[in-house]
């Protein structure tokens, strides 16, 4: 099943951009296992990040590992954490095992994705 169809101003509208991993905690208080996430946008600076990917990843599989991940959302209050950034991935077929979108080469962080 499909979403509905938006207009181009609408996929304008989100700022997806590229950003490496600079570090990843256990993320204790939340209801499903996940990672705190530390992501590194260049010039737009350190943002945080939580991250449900424990299934496929451990934190050392991450650090280093550049991402993808939506910028101009609202920060939202998870537990005691503050997500700044939606780190994007691939639901698998029960929705536990995520993986994440990252380039196939690396670029440089910040970077638009269009």
């Amino acid at each position: 099943m499909t979403k509905p169809e938006i207009a181009w101003s609408d996929f304008e509208k989100i700022d997806v951009r590229v950003g490496t991993i600079v570090s990843a905690h256990d993320f204790e208080k939340a209801r499903n296992p996940s990672y705190q996430l530390e992501i590194d946008f260049g010039d737009l600076g350190i943002r945080k990040s939580s991250a449900q990917i424990t299934a496929l990843y451990s934190k050392e599989d991450v650090i280093g590992k550049q991402i993808l991940a939506v910028v101009n959302f609202p920060k939202k209050q998870i537990a005691n954490f503050f997500s700044e950034c939606l780190v994007l991935g691939v639901y698998g077929e029960n929705k536990n095992e995520v993986t994440l979108l990252s380039p196939d080469l690396p670029v440089k962080n910040g970077l638009e994705v269009g």
